[in-house]
């Protein structure tokens, strides 16, 4: 039973099957019977709950509210800025009626004709368009501004190829909305956003990103800038993980939200908008885990530690549990989150593999002889190594444990992604490290969008960014010959 929980399509075998085994076995996520949705099964939810709560919280800290805006959004509205109707059209979920009846001709039921509505309702792809035209009665003079908004919400892209969390037609995401008085303040805004989604990739998700720009072809449909944060899997994909946009004045302009400035006069308000979705949830397991399973770090583990009795009969279980509880109220003193598993329905062997697959990454197992011993086997699950430690004092030494479990969890992805950072001149060499390295390749562009989507055409690789951190560097684009202001980073990506 245990080996049949663990057999998961190893990583070398099948990346892609790999991915879609973890997901579905480690009770993560499940197909639905809408095509393209996905289930978020408990144990999925309890993780992306962490991330919901740590970024909320961190957006609070920056002064940012939580709002909620309507689900369906008018189709006028996507014709006012014809950048962002051009970028989402494609993706479009339509209502058309509101109202079913019988089938006068069978069974079954159909569109009541009837019920016609008078104009056509887009489920969200995204909520700029809805919420400006509410932020026109929410601003007339400076002193409204700034609007620092978040909503969680599900939107709807339909996708017709999908994976569960990281191409779904329905996700859960986050997104910022604010309104500005200067442009300075819109830019400074989202220069932030993309910091905060960079710190808590780093410091919850154990996740290295790269920090960058979007070129004009990548930028999200109606921003007049994108910044993005990079993260690099372990196929040697980019994943984007979360973006930030400088929006400018478009949108109030679409719906006419002017302020009263300090002059006196009338200008359009500047605005940003920023977000992550599940899509995190994708990245999460591709950037750490292993072929046992989930790798989770402790900071978003809905679960740090599991604590498994090793035991005959009923009364060293109760002997067993007895002192699991003991240490357990010990471990919650310090914040840590423990399960005691004292099921006795399975056996050990089968505790421990689904342990491993689920990505819990502390386990303390305590026998009759580690009880005698006041001893406790304590495995972590980064490495799967395992040490013998004193039940006296577990509580500190666990603590420290999991700051250190997050911290080589880190440095091990932090390693590989930098080790997958390959600096090329030539469009030979380029071709030659995507097919046979991947990973990001640091690249000379010419700046044109004409060679950008060429260079996507005969390779399938994009721009993931143009960095943030210098990178300024003379020379010749790889395929064009024209002259190259810098680098950029490019990669094949999901």
């Amino acid at each position: 039973m245990a080996k049949e929980l663990k057999e998961l399509t190893s990583r070398a075998e099948n990346y892609s099957q790999w991915y879609n085994d973890l997901v579905v076995k480690a009770g993560l996520a499940e197909s639905s019977a809408v095509r393209g949705c996905m289930v978020i099964k408990p144990y999925g939810y309890a993780i992306w709950e962490k991330m919901h709560r740590a970024l909320d919280d961190m957006f609070k800290e920056t002064g940012h509210v939580n709002a909620y805006f309507p689900l369906f959004i008018p189709k006028s509205f996507f014709s006012r800025e014809a950048d962002h109707v051009e970028g989402f059209a494609k993706e479009c979920a339509v209502v058309t009626h509101y109202r079913l009846m019988n089938n006068p001709d069978g069974e079954g039921v159909v569109v009541d004709p009837d019920a016609k509505l008078e104009e056509e309702l887009i489920v969200r792809p995204t909520s700029e368009t809805i919420i400006w035209n509410t932020y026109k009665n929410w601003i007339q003079s400076y002193r409204d501004l700034p609007i620092l908004i978040n909503q969680w919400a599900n939107v709807v892209r339909w996708e017709m190829r999908t994976r569960l969390f990281l191409r779904t037609a329905e996700f859960l995401w986050q997104e910022g909305h604010t309104a500005h008085e200067t442009k300075e303040q819109a830019l400074e805004e989202a220069d932030k956003m993309i910091n905060v989604y960079a710190r808590f990739a780093q410091n919850w998700m154990a996740l290295p990103v790269i920090m960058g720009r979007k070129t004009a072809n990548e930028r999200f449909a109606g921003a007049e800038e994108t910044f993005t944060i990079e993260a690099l899997m372990q196929d040697g994909k980019a994943l984007q993980s979360g973006t930030s946009h400088f929006l400018g004045q478009n949108f109030a302009k679409a719906f006419d939200v002017q302020f009263a400035g300090r002059d006196g006069k009338l200008d359009y308000v500047w605005a940003t908008s920023w977000g992550v979705s599940t899509r995190l949830m994708g990245a999460l397991i591709m950037a750490h885990s292993d072929d046992n399973g989930l790798v989770l770090p402790p900071r978003l583990a809905p679960t740090q530690v599991v604590m498994i009795p090793i035991y005959k009969g009923e009364e060293e279980l109760r002997r067993m549990v007895g002192e699991m509880e003991t240490v357990a109220a010990k471990l919650k003193a310090k914040g840590i989150t423990v399960k005691i598993d004292d099921r006795d329905n399975v056996r050990s062997g089968f505790k421990f593999a689904e342990y491993e697959l689920k990505g819990f990454p502390v386990r303390i197992v305590i026998g009759p002889r580690d009880l005698a011993a006041g001893t406790a086997e304590v495995m972590r699950r980064d490495t799967l190594e395992k040490e013998t430690v004193p039940i006296a004092g577990i509580e500190d030494y666990v603590n420290r444990l999991l700051a250190e479990i997050q911290d080589n969890i880190y440095q091990k992805a932090l390693k590989f992604r930098d080790s997958m950072i390959t600096k090329v001149d030539t469009f030979e060499e380029f071709t030659r490290v995507l097919d046979e390295k991947g990973g990001f390749v640091l690249a000379p562009w010419d700046g044109t969008t004409e060679t950008e989507i060429r260079i996507k055409e005969l390779t399938k690789a994009t721009i993931r960014c143009i960095p943030f951190d210098s990178m300024e560097e003379g020379g010749v684009d790889m395929l064009t010959g024209k002259p190259s202001q810098r680098r950029v980073l490019f990669a094949r990506s999901y």
